[in-house]
């Protein structure tokens, strides 16, 4: 009896036990099941929720398609040349041609001046007050004077359009202002009539309209603060014109114009158009990582007519310049150039281009210019230039009288700086000097500070 009581003793004591670890088991399975259940729940919301938000994109995308179709086909946007973008999506203007992109500049330019004449007075509203005009430097030991004037003629405002068509060819127009114009200069509220600089369309290799001649290289000229610089022996002339260029050779055909010193007439330059054949030009350009050069020829019909004169004379000139990059920071400007009738684009018609004898018959004048120009640069911001100009007229004494100007010549310091992008300061100092074929001399001498923002 003692092994079976045991026995039951020994069963009836690990009967509880066993029940509570069964019932621990089944309670964490259970709180398993429990969660899995709930998130199954969830994903089956979740899964409704993104059905309702396809049914109600497809029920958009519907709509809108039910709309386009019955709304008419809005035209294409016009192609773009390869690197523009466009202004906006569709034309400024209703008239432009396709694939047409605009563009616009200018700068903000004020000068302020004082101008000394040592041999006589520049006249109120002479050009010679805004511009250094070698012609204009008085001469003959008249007392000297001293002008100050401030103005904001020379602020520019330019267009540009660009136009490549499907085919490839490449359209281009562009137009500039300035103010130089004199209307009612400073009498009331220094009002500036506006004058055109350029206006031009090219059409691939060819180029009709007014801009820079093609005798003329413009992009070597120095920063000065006088709208020109070295303007005794620079070539500056725009005029209205029809060009080929070919890579980097060029020719024109110019509007032609002769500056004419009557007989005896001094210093008087006077303006005739009655020539029959166009300025003739051509040029060559060469370009590398040392600078540029350019050479470049120009062949004129010189022709006047009065009711003294009738007469017609051949002529032309030769010339060359460029840029040499010393290094990063200094570079050399020059040109040279030597015509007979060459006074008309020099400058701003510095000379004549032929004088009137006795009998009424034109000679053209044989005519030495050049410039040179040092510009270093101190730093990104700052910057100055020094430059000399010169030119030498071979006048006749009998055909023009001792008043005619002999030699002119200049020598200018500037310094530049720019405090911010786009915005220019600078000061520069003047000095000039004209010799009459009958000795006589004058000098001039200019300090002029000037403003720029440029956008």
């Amino acid at each position: 009896m003692r092994h079976p009581l045991a026995a039951a003793l020994f069963v009836a004591s690990i009967l509880p036990g066993v029940a509570f670890a069964q019932t621990s088991k089944e309670k964490a399975l259970e709180a398993r099941i429990a969660e899995l259940e709930r998130q199954v729940q969830l994903l089956v919301t979740a899964q409704q929720q993104q059905q309702g938000q396809i049914a109600q994109t497809q029920s958009q995308v519907t709509e809108v398609r039910t709309l386009q179709a019955q709304t008419p086909a809005a035209a294409p946007a016009p192609a773009v040349p390869a690197g523009k973008r466009p202004i906006q999506v569709t034309s400024i203007t209703p008239n432009a041609a396709a694939g047409t992109t605009f563009r616009y500049g200018g700068f903000i330019k004020a000068d302020f001046m004082t101008t000394r004449t040592s041999d006589g007075a520049l006249p109120e509203g002479a050009v010679g007050r805004y511009l250094y005009i070698p012609t204009q430097t008085p001469v003959g030991g008249q007392a000297s004077s001293t002008d100050t004037d401030f103005h904001a003629k020379f602020s520019r405002f330019n267009l540009g359009v660009d136009t490549v068509t499907e085919n490839g060819d490449k359209l281009t127009g562009f137009i500039e202002l300035d103010f130089f114009g004199n209307a009612l200069a400073n009498q009331v509220n220094n009002l500036y009539g506006g004058t055109l600089r350029h206006a031009y369309m090219s059409w691939n290799n060819w180029l009709a309209g007014q801009t820079w001649s093609n005798f003329v290289d413009a992009t070597i000229l120095p920063e000065a603060a006088d709208i020109v610089g070295p303007t005794d022996g620079a070539l500056f002339s725009r005029q209205t014109q029809i060009r080929y260029t070919r890579g980097a050779f060029s020719v024109s055909a110019e509007n032609t114009e002769t500056l004419t010193t009557p007989y005896q007439g001094g210093n008087t330059i006077l303006a005739s158009d009655h020539g029959a054949m166009p300025d003739l030009t051509a040029r060559y350009n060469w370009k590398g990582t040392w600078g540029t050069f350019g050479l470049s020829a120009i062949a004129r019909q010189y022709r006047t007519r009065s009711a003294l004169t009738n007469d017609t004379e051949f002529g032309g000139a030769i010339a060359g310049g460029g840029r040499w990059i010393i290094n990063s920071n200094n570079d050399l400007r020059y040109q040279l150039a030597y015509g007979e009738g060459l006074g008309r684009y020099l400058g701003l018609g510095n000379g004549s281009d032929v004088e009137i004898d006795v009998d009424g018959n034109i000679h053209t004048v044989g005519t030495w210019a050049g410039w040179l120009a040092w510009r270093h640069d101190y730093s990104a911001k700052l910057r100055s230039t020094i430059m000399y100009s010169r030119v030498d007229y071979d006048h006749s004494l009998a055909n023009t009288g001792g008043l005619a100007s002999k030699s002119q010549q200049s020598i200018r310091a500037n310094v530049f700086y720019s405090p911010l992008p786009k915005v220019d300061v600078g000061a520069e100092l003047m000095y000039g000097r004209r010799e009459a074929e009958n000795g006589d001399s004058g000098d001039i001498s200019r300090l002029q500070f000037t403003t720029k923002y440029s956008f």
